[in-house]
């Protein structure tokens, strides 16, 4: 895995190499790019992509997160206040990150175009309905009662519209069990079945 790391992170200086040698000899200024951006080329898209859309389904998309939220859980990190998959890889990373450094972090993938929700997997019915409605007689409450309407998140809370199916069932499995501490969420992922959780990652989801 470290090998892969420092084969990306070899291969995206070079072409920032290439780009800017071909800027010099066409006599264009390159355009400077602020901290946050060139910590997002040397660290951040080896995992997540250059934009947030992360390729691999285990690695969460950021792009078009809400900016509060990136910030929350990079500063729960940082103290390794999180313990679910990654936290520990990723607490390394955030534990050098600055209080200003993750508000441009925050503010660059917040800025980066969302990945739609694919809404057509086989128990995608049920699942908008469980996101709408919930489930009242398993004291399942709604999604869309924090999450919004369209999964846009606010504020605090995540966007979930479009994220990795993978990914969001490891979160939601990480909740249910505690292993990621979120007193509003374990209420509302304790009862939840894998299927009920599958039906949501299949209207939420896009892979």
């Amino acid at each position: 895995m470290k090998n892969i790391f420092l084969v990306a992170s070899a291969a995206a200086g070079l072409c920032l190499m290439t780009v800017l040698g071909a800027a010099a000899e066409s006599g264009v200024r390159p355009v400077a790019r602020t901290e946050a951006e060139s910590k997002v080329m040397s660290v951040c898209q080896n995992c997540h992509g250059l934009q947030g859309d992360s390729i691999s389904p285990i690695f969460p998309r950021l792009n078009g997160q809400q900016p509060d939220y990136i910030v929350a859980q990079l500063k729960s990190l940082r103290i390794h206040k999180r313990k679910d998959t990654h936290a520990q890889y990723m607490g390394g990373i955030a534990r050098e990150l600055k209080d200003t450094m993750i508000s441009g972090l925050a503010k660059y993938f917040a800025g980066q175009k969302p990945t739609r929700p694919q809404t057509g997997g086989a128990l995608a019915a049920e699942g908008e309905k469980i996101f709408m409605n919930g489930v009242p007689a398993e004291g399942i409450a709604a999604c869309q009662a924090c999450h919004g309407k369209f999964g846009e998140g606010a504020r605090s809370v995540p966007r979930i519209a479009g994220q990795h199916a993978a990914y969001f069932r490891m979160a939601m499995g990480a909740f249910r069990s505690t292993l990621r501490e979120d007193q509003t969420m374990h209420g509302v992922t304790k009862n939840m079945t894998d299927r009920e959780i599958e039906a949501l990652a299949s209207f939420l989801a896009n892979d």
